[in-house]
């Protein structure tokens, strides 16, 4: 939330603006492996106007050759080309509807999944500075209006440009003098549409900018539903809600206040081109210059040439809308990992545990002091580091180092002596198991969220992690033993049950290293006793980093390293500490006194 006063102050920031031409560059890509389909599709298109073309001409024969001279012996031949033309085009149409949706559709799944797919090769920093319900808006709408940037549009561009050239050659053919009344008014309908094809297209990104607030401010409101009713801010989430849905309706009128006035100007435009045809067309026939079935087929020629002419002045402002999104996707294809992995990155293999910490020093972006300034420590393999001291004192930015979610300013993160920007991340973070404060539980079953950790372990290693866990017994009191459902965030189990599933997950991993982060914060006295054990059981044999305020966790580690402000204010065993008299011993005295 940004502030107490301001409802609706947390607008996204809107996407860089790109020409049309850049963005069709940028992702043409996505639909190449397509273009043999799209080639068909059009091809289909074309022989679908041909038939439009050619049915209309069977209206100028009905009426000379059958109405006229009143020969219904000329009505059979033309009949039978007509109910054949009718079938072809339907079948046509069909082909060309299926073959255009099954393109379009594989085109957003493949750009869906690669922009999904290279949100998840992001960086940490990146999701702590964006809003969730802003990515999704663009990973589902902004996805598809891209689709119309590059096939549909293009694809619409190219039936209306056909049928215009079929039906102006028709007209042509008819009487071309006449045809050339019929076409006068065309350059008004692209003046009218460059006119607002600019002011359709600011209102259109205006749109997409506050649809992803929109669903950013209902993901965060919803997705803590629970603070909101403890704190009773129900009413201010709903005014905050209120307020971005106000934003985005006075956006939604502002795009339809543009298009409601384009269209009646279209259709202004066609009439008087229409009346000024009707009229010349009148005078041809008065000449004896053109039959009957000509002129009627003439007008009906023309009055499906302004359809198409209309069709692609209001494609102009669709693609345009369309660029908002696709520009919100741009930019997400923009960013880049602030740790990126090497080239030439080492693979660890299977670590033997060993960690060092060598004069690491570290600061947040946007911040002014270090979370980290100096820190060096070296655990061998099997031996277990506390870290303990005050929120804020940068234990938790040790392990985020450690998981190289943040490259350090300066000093070195090493593991088996290697240091980890050399390493490829997969390697390096197949080699840890993490037990979060934040315990994450995925909205799935229990045998999920414990094969989370190792996706190929067998049903007796996922039962054999969860006894170890101390979780098999409740887990089997549940009705549906290790397929029950824990819902979105594990939000059916209670804390203690979710930690031990947590810890499950790690036990399943199998990893050299484990990182502990507060595993016992936010549990009762029972849970935490509970949970305890599991946790001595999972740091058996491995490397382990323990992230605490409770130093009943602390005191068996091999060694204790006191961190304050980032810095290191002491180090040793729990007896020595506790012996020296300082801030350890004082902490410890607190929490026997509590």
């Amino acid at each position: 939330m940004k502030t107490v006063t301001d409802p609706t102050s947390g607008l996204v920031a809107a996407a860089p603006r790109l020409r049309l031409r850049e963005l069709v560059r940028r992702f043409w890509p996505y639909a190449r492996p397509y273009r043999r389909w799209i080639g068909v599709a059009l091809a289909l298109i074309a022989l679908s106007q041909a038939v439009d073309t050619a049915i209309i001409w069977l209206f100028k024969l009905v009426v000379d050759q059958v109405l006229v001279p009143r020969d219904l012996a000329a009505l059979v031949p033309i009949a039978v080309a007509y109910l054949g033309l009718v079938v072809a085009g339907g079948a046509v149409s069909f082909a060309d509807d299926w073959l255009s949706t099954w393109v379009g559709e594989r085109f957003v799944l493949g750009l869906r999944t690669s922009v999904f797919r290279h949100l998840q090769g992001l960086s940490l920093d990146f999701f702590e500075r964006r809003r969730l319900g802003d990515l999704i808006a663009r990973l589902t709408g902004d996805v598809g209006a891209i689709e119309t940037l590059v096939l549909s549009g293009a694809t619409d561009a190219a039936s209306y440009t056909l049928r215009i050239l079929f039906f102006a050659g028709a007209l042509f053919w008819l009487q071309w003098d006449l045809a050339l009344f019929a076409l006068v008014v065309t350059p008004f309908f692209w003046v009218l549409a460059r006119r607002f094809s600019r002011l359709i297209k600011d209102a259109s990104r205006e749109k997409r900018r506050r649809s992803g607030s929109l669903s950013a401010v209902a993901e965060e409101s919803l997705a803590n539903s629970q603070l909101v009713q403890a704190y009773g801010r129900e009413q201010w989430e709903v005014d905050r809600f209120h307020g971005e849905s106000l934003g985005a309706f006075r956006a939604e009128m502002a795009s339809t206040r543009l298009k409601a006035l384009f269209s009646p100007l279209i259709d202004l435009v066609e009439v008087a081109g229409a009346l000024v045809v009707l009229a010349a067309g009148t005078w041809a026939l008065s000449q004896d210059r053109i039959s009957i079935g000509g002129l009627l087929a003439f007008l009906a020629y023309l009055s499906q040439l302004y359809s198409p002419v209309r069709s692609l002045s209001r494609l102009a402002g669709r693609l345009l809308s369309a660029t908002a999104g696709a520009e919100r996707i741009a930019e997400l294809l923009e960013e880049r990992p602030s740790v990126p992995e090497r080239p030439a990155a080492a693979s660890l293999g299977h670590a033997s545990g060993g960690v060092r910490f060598d004069a690491v020093r570290f600061r947040y972006p946007g911040t002014s002091r270090p979370a980290l300034d100096g820190l060096s420590f070296a655990l061998e393999p099997g031996s277990t580091l506390a870290l303990v001291g005050p929120s804020g004192a940068g234990k938790s930015t040790a392990a985020k180092l450690l998981l190289r979610f943040y490259d350090p300013e300066a000093g070195r993160v090493m593991v088996d002596g290697a240091d980890v920007r050399g390493l490829s991340l997969a390697s390096l973070r197949e080699n840890i198991a993490v037990v979060l404060q934040e315990t994450l539980v995925l909205d799935g079953s229990i045998r999920d969220n414990i094969a989370y950790g190792r996706p190929e372990a067998s049903e007796a290693e996922i039962v054999r992690a969860a006894r170890d866990a101390d979780a098999h017994e409740f887990v089997m009191a549940l009705p549906d033993g290790y397929d029950t459902q824990v819902g979105q965030r594990g939000r059916r189990l209670s804390g203690g049950q979710r930690q031990r599933i947590a810890i499950a997950r790690a036990m399943v991993r199998d990893a050299p290293i484990l990182v502990l982060d507060e595993p016992t914060t936010g549990l009762d006295a029972e849970s935490s006793g509970r949970v305890l054990d599991p946790l001595r059981r999972l740091m058996a044999g491995r490397t382990t980093i323990v992230i605490s305020h409770n130093l009943m966790t602390a005191r068996y580690a091999d060694l204790i390293v006191v961190l304050d402000h980032g810095r290191e204010v002491e180090r040793g065993p729990h007896a020595e500490l506790i012996s020296r008299g300082g801030a350890y011993a004082r902490a410890s005295e607190l929490a026997l006194a509590s």
